[in-house]
């Protein structure tokens, strides 16, 4: 479903914060996916914990839920939500590592952007700990996949 307007402008085309206050507090859970893409070796590399800079993994998804928890002062008409949860997952391939991550939350504004910082968060992460070895990884395909709650209701991506 599709918003009519920008609801971050006002009548007269000003930025702005969006008043949430009449909103109901519900449930809500996003699932955001992405990718970094990197030559074999380095995906080698980060499995056998051979990296000089250390746990490839276990630092980006450090690092991913650090930054979830600080997606307001980085995103500037993003509210400050007490977030209840946010996981991030590693699906390693041959020559790509896959992230997924879930953000939850119970308020009156939805947590996608916290969803979807973290995920890149994660894959940059996993950037700079490899960037030594191989310069021409390609982080990508960051999507919503899924989202529930909020007056928007279910949206899920035909394609995942």
């Amino acid at each position: 479903m599709m918003a009519d307007k920008l609801t971050h402008l006002d009548e007269a085309g000003r930025v702005r914060m969006v008043d949430v206050s009449a909103k109901d507090v519900t449930q809500r859970l996003v699932t955001v996916r992405g990718e970094i893409i990197m030559a074999p070796g380095t995906v080698r590399l980060i499995v056998d914990n051979q990296v000089a800079k250390g746990n490839v993994l276990e630092t980006a998804r450090l690092a991913g839920i650090m930054a979830a928890k600080r997606t307001a002062e980085l995103i500037p008409l993003c509210h400050q939500l007490n977030l209840t949860a946010v996981d991030v997952e590693f699906t390693v391939g041959a020559d790509r590592i896959e992230v997924e991550t879930q953000a939850r939350v119970a308020d009156r504004t939805g947590v996608e952007m916290e969803a979807l910082i973290a995920a890149t968060v994660a894959l940059l992460t996993i950037y700079d700990m490899c960037k030594a070895v191989d310069r021409g990884m390609i982080i990508g395909q960051v999507r919503l996949q899924e989202k529930s709650g909020g007056r928007s209701g279910h949206y899920k991506r035909a394609d995942g």
